[in-house]
């Protein structure tokens, strides 16, 4: 079962997320998620536990349960969406406006 976590403190480590949760049962893995740039914790992690049992007993437990000072937010984890190939968004600039100005 993956199982999403937020609210965390952002001095938690993967090795401290993996200790709350075996409270609970056998821990797969535990990963608090960092941005890439800084390295920094962004607040939120996923366990994965192998036992569905133990992660439903961890979610309800752990849910609105305060931790390191900070209240936590723990669900079921949903899939990730795919996202479109080739990215999209907004690539900014004017088109020919500027252009025609020189």
């Amino acid at each position: 079962m993956n199982i999403f976590v937020a609210g965390l403190s952002y001095q938690i480590t993967d090795a401290d997320l993996k200790e709350l949760f075996e409270e609970y049962g056998e821990v797969s893995s535990a990963k608090i998620i960092t941005d890439r740039e800084t390295r920094r914790s962004k607040g939120y992690g996923f366990v994965e536990m192998s036992n569905e049992d133990d992660g439903q007993r961890a979610i309800e437990e752990l849910n609105d349960a305060e931790y390191d000072g900070r209240t936590l937010s723990v669900s079921v984890a949903r899939p990730r969406t795919e996202r479109p190939a080739g990215g999209g968004g907004n690539r900014g600039g004017y088109g020919n406006r500027d252009r025609n100005r020189y």
